[in-house]
């Protein structure tokens, strides 16, 4: 493992010419990190391929084992952590979801002529991630980046299908102390049971003036919800009978970009199975 001289490089004081105390720290731990990343190495190995002192390597390697970065092994030293496993898993789908899911997504608005969407939960927003303009003469507001509410969104709503309605109702709260909704708190409820049961979900202009919507998750290989795309026109395009016929085409794009991930139809088979968590409020 090579360790850049311009990260490692201190003056006898400690400190390092042209950098702030926090950027320096900084750089040492992400030094640390990829020093580790070579294999189980000890305290005095480490140090030594950093060129720093026992003492601050000790520091930095432990405040990374406290944020789970890294683990130490009595007796055999530092390894990388769970952490480092749970943000390539995260940095994993937030690249490969967009590119794997794109030639899908340009087929369903070629087919259909309306907007397509691709999303994922983030901070407890539906955040669109991609987006193709329809054919129709109609202009959608949404942008690739922006943040919209997982109550009134399809997107959202077909991201939270496997929660629990005690989930689902204090995500409702939280929403509705910020901006107040068309629906009372029971009917969004009554009808996330129903979307839950047939695995996809409407916004029936509850985000977006006479905008209509169909939505369907995507599933990663453990049959967890990872994302979600949804098919958006004009009310006048989306009349309760094509609304109707149109979730069974958004369920089989949602499951043709699933099964790149690596969901099967045995995994939806098992998932199907499985007793629903019901817990009312």
């Amino acid at each position: 493992m090579r360790i850049s001289a311009s990260t490692r490089t201190a003056a006898p004081d400690g400190s390092e010419g042209g950098k702030s105390s926090s950027s320096q720290t900084l750089l040492r731990g992400l030094d640390v990190v990829e020093a580790v990343s070579g294999g189980t190495i000890g305290l005095a190995d480490l140090a030594t391929r950093l060129g720093l002192t026992r003492s601050t390597t000790h520091r930095l390697a432990a405040a990374l084992v406290e944020r789970q970065y890294l683990n130490f092994l009595p007796r055999e030293g530092y390894v990388l952590g769970p952490k480092l496993l749970e943000l390539g898993f995260k940095a994993q789908q937030q690249k490969d979801l967009p590119r794997v899911a794109r030639p899908h997504l340009e087929t369903l608005a070629a087919d259909t002529e309306d907007t397509v969407h691709l999303g994922v939960l983030d901070k407890g927003r539906a955040l669109y991630l991609d987006k193709i303009p329809g054919r129709r003469r109609i202009e959608i507001s949404s942008r690739v980046g922006e943040r919209q509410p997982i109550r009134s969104t399809g997107l959202g709503k077909a991201m939270i299908l496997d929660e629990t309605e005690a989930q689902w109702a204090e995500m409702f709260d939280q929403e509705e102390a910020i901006s107040r909704s068309a629906l009372d708190r029971e009917t969004w409820l009554s009808r996330m049971r129903e979307y839950a049961r047939d695995g996809h979900a409407f916004d029936l202009e509850e985000n977006e003036d006479r905008i209509r919507c169909v939505a369907a998750p995507i599933r990663d290989v453990a049959g967890r919800i990872v994302g979600a795309i949804s098919l958006s026109s004009a009310a006048q395009y989306m009349d309760d009978h094509r609304m109707a016929s149109l979730p069974q085409q958004v369920r089989a794009t949602a499951e043709a970009i699933s099964r790149e991930l690596g969901w099967s139809e045995d995994a939806a088979a098992e998932f199907a199975a499985r007793p629903r968590r019901s817990s009312r409020p």
